[in-house]
């Protein structure tokens, strides 16, 4: 059986099968490598930033000035997590 422009179905339905395989593969992320889906930051100079910024400041390991410097979203909402710079 042939479509009115001569594939074959099962050609007609491959293609449309990889293009929902590309499509998901976009969707998921995979395979792409791009600058530009970074935030910007290089994530082993900003942790070893926090690192020296909690030795200097003396923060204890799971209180709460600990958890806001290492957990705070300045990108989302704008805090500051090292304030005492």
């Amino acid at each position: 059986m042939h479509t009115q422009d001569g594939r074959t179905r099962r050609r007609v339905e491959w293609n449309s099968i990889m293009d929902e395989i590309e499509r998901l593969k976009k969707l998921a992320g995979v395979g792409e490598v791009s600058a530009g889906n970074s935030m910007g930051e290089n994530l082993s100079y900003t942790g070893t930033a926090k690192a020296e910024y909690e030795r200097k400041h003396n923060i204890k390991r799971g209180s709460d000035e600990w958890f806001k410097l290492w957990f705070a979203r300045p990108n989302q909402t704008g805090e500051d997590p090292m304030p005492k710079k």
